[in-house]
């Protein structure tokens, strides 16, 4: 079973703030999640092949075609702001802690 402070741990490693129903909350759901675990650690998993898919993924991109892209004069033409040549876009803001 998780705890409080273990979810509380948990929370601040993800940067995330939590009130008091959220914390049990989470501490059964993650509880729920490691008895999961649990159980298939108890499976004979002997000659079963690891996996990254449920199902076999094969080439799931697009055809690589090229074609002529967009004139920058065109491009730019619905811009709100476009500057020398360029799209101008707001500074980042400082990460909110």
């Amino acid at each position: 079973m998780i705890d409080r402070d273990q979810v509380l741990h948990v929370a601040k490693l993800a940067r995330l703030r939590l009130d008091d129903a959220e914390v049990e909350t989470m501490a059964g759901e993650l509880s729920g999640i490691l008895e999961h675990v649990d159980r298939i650690s108890d499976l004979d998993l002997e000659g079963v092949e690891a996996t990254s898919h449920v199902v076999q993924l094969e080439n799931v991109f697009r055809a690589d075609v090229p074609w002529t892209s967009l004139p920058p004069k065109v491009a730019l033409a619905s811009a709100p702001e476009p500057f020398d040549g360029a799209f101008r876009v707001p500074s980042p803001q400082a990460p909110v802690d």
